[in-house]
């Protein structure tokens, strides 16, 4: 019975986020309606650097991917596809460090808020360049960003 009523409040949940992403997205942000023609539960949103920041014109996606527990679990977000911002919060293959991703996370918050948030992360960027263990993390990291433990260390770019 709890389960269910969890899969409810998920559905309607995500119904109601992804009707507020389609009719008002952030700036530069698209939902990609092939992406939740099968499933509600997996979305990829397309995503255009601000003008006038050093991602201006370029093209990226995001998957986010939600579980059953959603909206009191965070989603699982990661720049996926061909082109994956040169920033020191993103990893090579997509991870993302952003509190709000994981520790941080609270089911006020919902899908355009995180949009926004990684909007603001590479807006306020001041330098293209990889996390300094890039390397080292993509080689040992989980498929699934929210089962590292991140270390919040800065809050600068």
């Amino acid at each position: 019975m709890v389960q269910t009523q969890t899969h409810c409040l998920q559905q309607k949940r995500l119904q109601k986020e992804l009707l507020a992403l389609q009719n008002d997205p952030p700036p530069g942000m698209t939902l990609n309606e092939k992406s939740v023609q099968n499933t509600i539960t997996q979305w990829i949103v397309d995503m255009e650097g601000a003008p006038g920041t050093l991602y201006e014109g370029e093209k990226f996606q995001l998957l986010f991917k939600f579980s059953s527990r959603y909206p009191f679990d965070s989603p699982q977000v990661m720049f996926t596809g061909e082109n994956i911002p040169v920033h020191p919060h993103v990893y090579s293959n997509g991870h993302i460090c952003l509190s709000i991703l994981t520790e941080d996370w609270s089911p006020a918050l919902s899908v355009q808020s995180v949009c926004l948030s990684i909007i603001s992360m590479l807006s306020s960027c001041k330098e293209k360049r990889r996390p300094p263990d890039n390397s080292f993390y993509v080689r040992t990291c989980n498929k699934n960003p929210k089962k590292t433990k991140w270390w919040y260390h800065d809050d600068t770019c």
